[in-house]
């Protein structure tokens, strides 16, 4: 139980209730937890989470006012102990108690796996989400994880519940965290480079808690597939020294996206003398067969450019079977779906570029169930026309569907209700529409609209955090930044009031914005929200971003500590874009999406939210999962 992470954090006094997901464990002191415990003082238990597994009934429980949680046993009398997880006590009331960490999760998995196989605990690799599904991505906190839950449920259609880009978003290994090795990320638009994990979250840490998230609700007891999904997996580059780090911390992650990008940056392809003729030829064959003409000297090129990052791609993800194969006891266990994300690289992608990395992928062993090419989206905003977008995805889905591959939709969010129905109809919901930047936007509606003060007091501080970011952009001596800030206050000034006036001087840029009502819709909002959460005291300072410290940490909590006015509107405002989502793509059945919608908005209080989430006891699914 000793971690380096978890012995800062309460040295710091940052605790699981108000700033989850940063230590890989779920119980930060143990000792503490197992002295109360063992003197008799109760605490919380979630009756929905109570599963079986051989050596008895589980039930997760918490200490309400530090967040540790706690796996409770009620013992079987055949039950073998040396199955169990670590560090177990005696209850004197009887069962036992073991500390909810990391490495007794993954015990767990497999105890619960081997007993059940249908378990939907954890995350999977089946049902439909390999085919059809929404990817669901997480750019600041963990608030959102009940909306998504509640939605799955009402639609009875498992998501990728949780997406994030490791390490961009997430850390990868919370002691280089620690020791203050993590590397920079570029964000052009904004001038910088943010530490890696901007998020704060440990990929271990979001990979526990959205299991235990499902247990808290009663989400498990549905019996429906989810997935987490490590999104953007950087190969080659830079990341060759850390790919083993990478591995073992996304080892709970049951869909891995695969991102070429650092490898494809070096610009140093393989000459085509060292690569095998006959698998070239193979290659050139299959990409005849499915219909692509490759002329010109351009398969050449091309096979030559990204030889390199698919083997590195196929020696991760041999190093990605062999830790699960390594860790987990059932098949189900250790499989994981896989997807091929080109959609970073430069330009449109060609179907001939598509049809080549997929043939060669078949010829390394490495099939995709999804590939992600570049369509020419930018985030945030629709497909401004929907016949050319037709055409590109037509053109892209002739390629997949021969490989029997869906399409990921990276940069999905803030699309059209026309642009997803088009994107739905040509693959016929062999699709995955990614989305990320909503769910922060979402929290901002919630609580611009919130009646209690201290909600108004954080979006007031969110807000001008944006604004003045904007407004030091738009004067920053890089002309990337500038134009792409200039570019966000123009929009949400609208043409009327972006007159050249506007960027004489730094006073007038910020009086023009301040003369604005705030909104969440304005587009500096809605692009600069997401460096809010872990910037230092909330300061607009470039040094301030991304700080892993205990202000950037306390800057964070902040966020947990909303109204239970603001999580319900921000867990309806999430659940709502979910349902639109499974609707114009077709996912779902127009009428099911309609009525979950009636009865979303019929919820009056979080607590009856999150109460519905769970089926009613004695249900199909209920009755199935405590045979």
């Amino acid at each position: 139980m000793a971690r380096a992470i978890n012995t800062f954090l309460l040295q710091h006094g940052l605790r699981l209730v108000d700033n989850p997901c940063i230590s890989p464990d779920f119980c930060l002191d143990w000792g503490g937890l197992a002295a109360r415990l063992k003197s008799g003082a109760a605490i919380s238990p979630f009756p929905q989470s109570r599963f079986e597994t051989a050596a008895g009934a589980w039930t997760l429980a918490e200490e309400p006012s530090t967040g540790d949680c706690a796996w409770l046993l009620a013992a079987s009398a055949t039950g073998n102990p040396a199955t169990l997880p670590d560090h177990g006590i005696d209850l004197p009331q009887g069962g036992f108690a073991f500390p909810a960490s990391w490495e007794n999760l993954l015990r767990l998995k497999n105890l619960v796996q081997e007993q059940d196989p249908g378990t939907t605990i954890f995350p999977t690799a089946g049902a439909n989400l390999g085919r059809g599904t929404l990817g669901v991505g997480a750019r600041f906190t963990t608030l959102h994880w009940p909306a998504v839950e509640w939605a799955m449920a009402a639609l009875g259609m498992g998501f990728t519940a949780n997406q994030n880009s490791i390490p961009r978003e997430l850390v990868y290994d919370t002691d280089v965290m620690l020791a203050g090795r993590l590397e920079s990320v570029p964000f052009p638009f904004i001038g910088t480079g943010v530490p890696e994990g901007h998020q704060g979250q440990s990929v271990e840490g979001m990979s526990h808690g959205a299991v235990l998230s499902k247990l808290r609700t009663g989400f498990h007891r549905h019996r429906i597939e989810w997935s987490f999904n490590a999104d953007h997996q950087p190969v080659g580059g830079r990341f060759d020294s850390r790919e083993d780090a990478l591995v073992r911390g996304c080892l709970l992650a049951s869909y891995i996206t695969f991102d070429l990008s650092p490898e494809l940056a070096k610009r140093v392809p393989t000459p085509l003398g060292a690569i095998d003729p006959m698998l070239a030829a193979r290659v050139r064959e299959r990409i005849t067969v499915v219909g692509c003409s490759v002329e010109g000297g351009e398969f050449e090129r091309t096979l030559s450019s990204v030889w390199p990052a698919m083997q590195k791609a196929a020696l991760r993800d041999a190093k990605y079977a062999a830790a699960r194969s390594a860790a987990f006891t059932t098949t189900r266990g250790k499989a994981y779906l896989k997807e091929l994300s080109i959609d970073e690289l430069p330009g449109l992608t060609t179907q001939a570029t598509t049809a080549l990395v997929l043939a060669l992928g078949e010829e390394l062993g490495l099939n995709f169930d999804f590939i992600a090419p570049a369509f020419g989206f930018r985030k945030n905003l629709p497909f401004p026309d929907n016949e050319e977008l037709r055409r590109r995805v037509a053109l892209q889905w002739d390629v997949c569907r021969r490989f029997d591959v869906g399409i990921g939709f990276h940069s999905g969010s803030g699309k059209s209700a026309e642009n997803y129905r088009v994107l739905g109809e040509v693959t016929g919901g062999c699709l995955e529409i990614k989305t990320s930047g909503r769910y922060t936007y979402e929290m901002g509606v919630a609580l611009a609209a919130s009646s209690d003060p201290s909600d108004r007091a954080l979006w007031d501080d969110w807000y001008r955090f944006t604004l003045e970011l904007a407004v030091n952009g738009a004067f920053s001596a890089q002309e990337s930044e500038r134009e792409t800030a200039r570019g966000f206050i123009v929009d949400s000034l609208g043409t009327g009031g972006a007159g050249p006036e506007v960027f004489e001087s730094r006073a007038a840029c910020r009086k023009a914005l301040e003369s604005l009502p705030q909104s969440p819709d304005h587009a500096f909002f809605f692009e600069y929200n997401f460096l809010f959460v872990l910037a230092a005291g909330g300061r607009a300072d470039w040094k301030a971003l991304g700080d892993h410290g205990p202000e950037g940490y306390a800057q964070r909590a902040r966020f947990y500590s909303v109204s239970p006015e603001c999580r319900l509107r921000y867990a309806r405002g999430v659940a709502a874009y979910l349902l639109f989502l499974a609707r114009e793509t077709g996912l779902v059945a127009a009428d099911r999406c309609e009525l979950a919608q009636e009865n979303l908005e019929a919820i009056r209080s979080i607590d009856e939210f999150i109460g519905a989430i769970a089926p009613p006891a004695g249900t199909p699914a209920e009755s199935e999962i405590l045979k």
